[in-house]
């Protein structure tokens, strides 16, 4: 085999397995669904703070922030708009995909900006993440820090 092959073969491994080991990261760095949000949109939870503790058997109000946005009920498609989703005890979910709706992941389709939560005592995170008028988190993504909290 001639020199000139030999380094063609050699260069196509090299990119093959680039690219083999780069895939499992650029699956797990979905950048959003297909509806557009500004670059330096952000959510972020007003209260509670990072590490508050908060008393047991009482509802505690959670209110919700967002910067170079706007909120509109799910179903509004408008520009730069969207609705709020709480996290409470999980991780976010796939980015590109609608946000489910169960205990973990709590819809706020009317446009709500804040809500009234009582959790069990214990360690608990929450955090927010804007879906678009399907609940399809947006491009990017806008979601706030996750918060700890104790309930106790």
């Amino acid at each position: 085999m001639n020199q000139g092959i030999a380094r063609a073969l050699s260069r196509s491994r090299s990119i093959l397995l680039a690219a083999l080991l780069a895939a499992p990261f650029q699956a797990s760095l979905a950048e959003g669904g297909p509806t557009p949000a500004p670059a330096n949109a952000h959510a972020y939870i007003g209260y509670p703070n990072d590490g508050q503790t908060l008393p047991a058997g009482k509802p505690v109000r959670v209110w919700f922030g967002l910067r170079f946005m706007g909120v509109a009920p799910r179903g509004v498609k408008f520009p730069a708009t969207g609705h709020h989703h709480l996290l409470i005890d999980t991780d976010l979910p796939p980015l590109d995909q609608e946000i489910p709706s169960d205990r973990n992941h709590l819809h706020y389709g009317a446009g709500e900006t804040e809500t009234m939560l009582e959790l069990p005592p214990g360690k608990h995170t929450i955090q927010l993440l804007l879906g678009d008028d399907k609940h399809i988190p947006h491009n990017p993504p806008v979601y706030s820090k996750k918060i700890t909290i104790y309930v106790k």
